[in-house]
């Protein structure tokens, strides 16, 4: 048989020698150079675990009777050492009812002593520390997920997906929306929109068919704050399963001032279209007639001077009303470049 290379340190609690003895020599059959060590009863395990670090043990074999502490209150003093170790119970036929509940109690899965072989050993030690790398690897996700959530600046909030009722909504919403958490968590995204729901159909957070995209991003929608007054909103949202319901998480980003300032630049290019039409053809009539003078200046011999002169105050006449205009244009565009700054 070929042994497994990798390596294991394992501590096993056990006050019989034989059944230590044994569970060593299981181990030795199936690992290379396993690092065992032996704990005959609670106080000797304690001083091995008391300020353990993290990862010292990759399992711990725990027999559920020793001299000095046995049964629930045992697993627990154990569990409550070894926070990031499996705990494998070893029992006996007596004890098998209570070692399916120390499972309830966080052990991660008992063996008995009289049907023990080094395959069945090797086979739970394996899955065990396997398992519990993928629940440590789930709750750092979980917890990544919560600071994710509960730190960001923007409005956040998880809904169901059946009744979009509110399940969680991060500090951030609480403050810009003015409900207490209580008060969401006895709401629902329908009943912050305008006329309890109507226009629901603008959010729509789908499954999407691409990896790449898991999240939809939907018109605006108008969600009324506490206060009465009612925003405009940009939902994005993403599918999760949150404690066992259907549920998707939506990032609400407030964009009434953004669109405020975008409808007030789009009126301003407007009207700055209105003004530069009106006065091109305001223009066009003094600048024609001042055209028409010079022309006339230049290719017809003027007599007497003062027919000269009166053709050259028309000139000016028409220069100073250009003047008047561009004047004109100027005011206006000032006007419309303060009300952009208020």
């Amino acid at each position: 048989m070929r042994k497994d290379k990798d390596p294991y340190k394992v501590l096993i609690i056990e006050d019989n020698l034989g059944d230590f003895i044994l569970v060593s020599d299981f181990l030795e059959e199936t690992i290379l150079a396993p690092e065992i060590e032996h704990a005959s009863d609670f106080k000797q395990a304690a001083e091995k675990l008391t300020h353990l670090s993290p990862n010292t043990y990759s399992a711990i074999f725990l027999d559920l009777s020793l001299p000095d502490k046995s049964g629930e209150e045992l697993i627990i003093q154990i569990l409550r050492m070894v926070k990031h170790t499996p705990v494998i119970v070893l029992t006996g036929y007596t004890d098998a009812s209570f070692a399916t509940k120390s499972l309830s109690l966080g052990a991660s899965d008992y063996l008995l002593k009289d049907e023990l072989t080094a395959t069945t050993l090797y086979k739970s030690l394996i899955y065990n520390i396997e398992r519990y790398k993928t629940l440590l690897s789930l709750k750092e996700s979980e917890l990544r997920y919560s600071d994710l959530f509960h730190l960001s600046p923007q409005a956040m909030f998880v809904v169901d997906r059946e009744g979009h009722q509110f399940l969680d909504v991060n500090e951030a919403a609480i403050t810009h929306y003015g409900y207490t958490k209580e008060e969401f968590l006895g709401m629902g995204l329908r009943d912050i929109m305008p006329e309890n729901g109507v226009g629901f159909n603008h959010y729509e957070c789908r499954e999407s068919s691409s990896d790449q995209d898991q999240s939809s991003f939907r018109d605006l929608v108008k969600l009324r704050l506490k206060s009465g007054v009612w925003v405009d909103v940009e939902l994005r949202c993403n599918l999760l399963l949150f404690n066992g319901i259907k549920a998707e998480v939506i990032l609400a980003n407030d964009v009434t001032e953004r669109l405020t300032h975008l409808n007030i630049i789009q009126d301003q290019n407007r009207r700055l279209k209105e003004i530069a039409f009106e006065q091109s053809h305001v223009v066009r009539a003094p600048l024609s007639r001042m055209m028409g003078l010079i022309n006339l200046i230049k290719t017809t011999e003027i007599s007497p001077p003062e027919d000269l002169i009166q053709l050259l105050g028309y000139i000016e006449g028409s220069a100073y009303e250009i003047d008047e205009i561009i004047r004109e244009i100027v005011r206006k565009t000032e006007n419309l470049k303060q009300e952009g700054d208020l």
